[in-house]
């Protein structure tokens, strides 16, 4: 089975340290990364899609993610 997320939050620290976790957990980065600049808030927002091989088990809705 192939998970997939999607890692998003503003353009700092915080949101590297998020993908390097999954990187450091087993996830591929999948795709270049994407950035917008929120206006509203006066930051710049980031996006990353990140996937996971995961054997032996059946998707369902009801999996929280980034358990895996």
């Amino acid at each position: 089975m192939k998970l997939y997320r999607y890692l998003t939050g503003p353009d700092e620290s915080a949101f590297c340290h998020r993908v390097t976790a999954a990187l450091n957990s087993g996830w591929d980065l999948h795709g270049p990364p994407s950035m917008t600049y929120d206006a509203g808030k006066g930051i710049v927002m980031c996006g990353q899609a990140v996937t996971k091989d995961v054997g032996g088990m059946t998707y369902s809705a009801e999996m929280k993610l980034s358990d895996y």
